[in-house]
């Protein structure tokens, strides 16, 4: 169990905690949530011992493995998958120790050693470490063959995935997951949703994606008030139960404060008139003991709105036969019309070409033939990850919305930036130490003041909090332009798309499916295209057939050994069971009052017995499922070669 008791922490002169508690136990999966700054990760470096409560404490069994994703991008030569496996500690540790023994002169104490490291790594499912890291990289999109790649090859965004999978390969008792679906595309989230669902431990995931949380969680904590908050359930069922809270607390607020009023005015008109000054000052003290009902409120502080196009022309942008790309194309033979109050969500995994293809219609930079019309009334708004970059970081945010539209007065651009949480002195510091999330919300008050009657959207969510990311969904829901959206989050895509595309094997295609089953239309595609392969390869001889038959036999070794080992104790211990049921169907144990103490005996015996046969029968389960997924990997492994 973790667990924080009356907890209080500051950061600096901020407090971000008072008297808060928060109890997880096994097999809970929280997510942790409320408004950037309120100590989300914060709490994160409690749990990891990098900082002390101020008061209270945090209780963490010290024998608890805390696997968390390091937010520095590795930079090593190591080959991927080693780079992964190295999560596991204890299983490098074990693989030391293993090679330094054998390296030795053989003795009898270092051969009884070995056996009981060898018997460690049976324990820990050490010896399929390999196959499992390379899972966990290909459920995360990498491509055949990468895990063999050395991790400095890689780009930020990739290394990331790698820092990721990491932490998942580590046999942990708490998995501290901050943003892990920053660097993911919608394959790939929808895996890691698969992957954490069985996860056994304490999890903890800090996470902007509703429906990431939504699927996952099965607790939320909600960090608000220098408190926390725990709720049961998902982030949906949250979101109601907390709608509801505030209703009835709004309720409560308004009914106090005409209690209030009337006890107020009853004060000023009798407390200085003396036969009713001593009901006067009652009522007074009344007041002043009174626990104050705070009106409700929701944290968000974003509330704004696209303004309504000056014009909008009915075809405002086309590609016809385009190839998109730089030197080559990434995609090809693309027609594609965007016409007033086109509303477009494109699809695809990390790399398959969109935003190449979304710079196409931003401005033919990376156009390579075709052609590309543009009405002349069209005014393009683009927002993408790299325009976070192009903010001047010496300037104000006031200064950028000055630049944007100069025949504003001051107090229009001030009420304008409050919409997107500048306020105050904020609003005239330079833009250089602000947040990731705070450089994309000036990006789009920027954007918004450009009056455009075409938005061309690249991952506008990314590094924006739940509550901005609601508050962008209902100002598009609202927009009466045309928009083409690229992101990985499934709530916004829903909340304001009518139609999808996906950039695909180098093709842009309408898809004409629902969101969901996008993930399921990516796996058919795989499975056609490897059956498709494997089809053209001409049939393995016998003696090819026999090599991978030895080869198969050599890596799955430890486990088939492992499997026979725990059937073999199964059939020791039935055949002692019998004898027990043999020896307790005998009369003279109940007949003779002297063998009282030998049939109990026999009878603790015997449950002991049947404890250890259906734990043996557990472990025989696990044993033969990861033996056989050992097998599907292996002829997955020999297919692709």
């Amino acid at each position: 169990m973790l667990r924080l008791d009356n907890a209080s922490l500051r950061r600096g002169a901020k407090l971000l905690f008072q008297d808060a508690s928060l109890q997880v136990h096994r097999g809970q999966r929280v997510g942790l949530i409320g408004i950037n700054g309120s100590g989300k990760s914060s709490l994160f470096a409690l749990v990891l011992g990098e900082l002390e409560t101020d008061l209270g404490e945090i209780q963490v069994d010290p024998d608890y493995a805390i696997a968390h994703v390091d937010q520095q991008s590795p930079n090593t030569g190591l080959a991927a998958i080693e780079f992964v496996m190295d999560g596991d500690r204890e299983l490098r540790k074990l693989e030391q120790e293993i090679g330094r023994l054998e390296a030795a002169p053989e003795s009898p104490r270092s051969q009884a050693r070995l056996h009981e490291l060898r018997d460690r790594m049976d324990v820990i499912d050490g010896y399929t470490a390999t196959t499992r890291a390379a899972r966990l990289i290909s459920g995360l999109g990498f491509a055949a063959g990468d895990e063999r790649r050395p991790v400095n090859e890689f780009s930020g965004g990739w290394r990331m995935r790698l820092n990721l999978a990491q932490a998942l390969m580590c046999r942990s008792d708490i998995l501290l997951l901050d943003e892990p679906t920053n660097h993911l595309d919608l394959p790939a989230i929808l895996w890691l949703e698969r992957w954490l669902k069985s996860y056994q431990g304490i999890l903890l995931v800090i996470s902007h994606d509703r429906d990431f949380l939504d699927s996952l969680c099965t607790h939320i904590a909600h960090i608000e008030h220098q408190a926390i908050n725990s709720y049961t359930g998902n982030y949906s069922q949250f979101e109601r139960i907390r709608s509801e809270q505030l209703a009835l607390q709004q309720s409560m607020h308004e009914k106090q404060q005409r209690e209030i009023r009337h006890i107020q005015r009853y004060v000023d008109r009798f407390r200085y008139k003396a036969s009713k000054a001593r009901q006067a000052q009652s009522r007074l003290k009344m007041l002043e003991k009174m626990t104050v009902i705070a009106p409700a409120h929701v944290d968000s502080q974003f509330h704004f709105q696209f303004f309504e196009p000056k014009r909008q022309p009915q075809h405002l942008l086309s590609l016809d036969k385009v190839d998109c790309g730089y030197e080559t194309p990434v995609v090809s033979g693309v027609n594609l019309e965007i016409a007033a109050g086109s509303r477009i969500g494109l699809l695809g995994v990390n790399g398959a070409g969109k935003s190449t293809l979304l710079k196409t219609l931003v401005d033919g930079s990376t156009m390579l033939s075709g052609e590309r019309t543009l009405h002349r009334h069209t005014r393009i708004a683009y927002f993408a990850q790299h325009q976070l970059d192009l903010l001047r970081m010496d300037c104000s945010p006031m200064w950028h919305v000055q630049q944007q539209a100069p025949d504003l007065t001051d107090q229009e651009l001030r009420n304008h930036l409050g919409k997107f949480g500048f306020r105050g002195e904020r609003i005239d510091e330079p833009v250089s130490p602000f947040s990731g999330g705070e450089k994309a919300r000036l990006v789009l008050a920027v954007m918004i003041l450009q009056q455009p009657n075409l938005l061309l959207l690249d991952e506008p969510t990314n590094h924006l909090d739940l509550e901005m990311r609601h508050a962008l969904s209902m100002a598009l829901v609202d927009y009466s332009g045309a928009m083409l959206v690229i992101s990985h989050d499934r709530h916004l895509l829903r909340t304001v798309c009518d139609e999808l595309y996906m950039v695909h094997d180098g093709e842009l295609m309408e898809f004409r499916h629902e969101l969901d089953e996008y993930p399921a239309w990516l796996r058919d595609q795989a499975l056609a295209s490897s059956g498709s392969e494997n089809r053209s390869k001409a049939p393995p001889s016998r003696k090819e057939q026999r090599q991978q038959q030895a080869l198969m036999r050599q890596q799955l070794q430890p486990l088939t050994s492992r499997v026979r080992q725990i059937e073999k104790k199964m059939t020791e211990l039935r055949k002692s069971l019998e004898q027990l049921d043999s020896k307790l169907s005998e009369e003279r144990f109940y007949a003779d009052p002297s063998l009282k103490d030998a049939l109990a005996e026999l009878v603790q015996e015997q449950g002991a017995n049947r404890k250890l046969l259906e734990s043996l029968e557990w472990e025989w389960l696990e044993a033969s499922e990861q033996l056989e997924n050992a097998q599907q990997q292996f002829d997955s492994d020999q297919r692709q070669a």
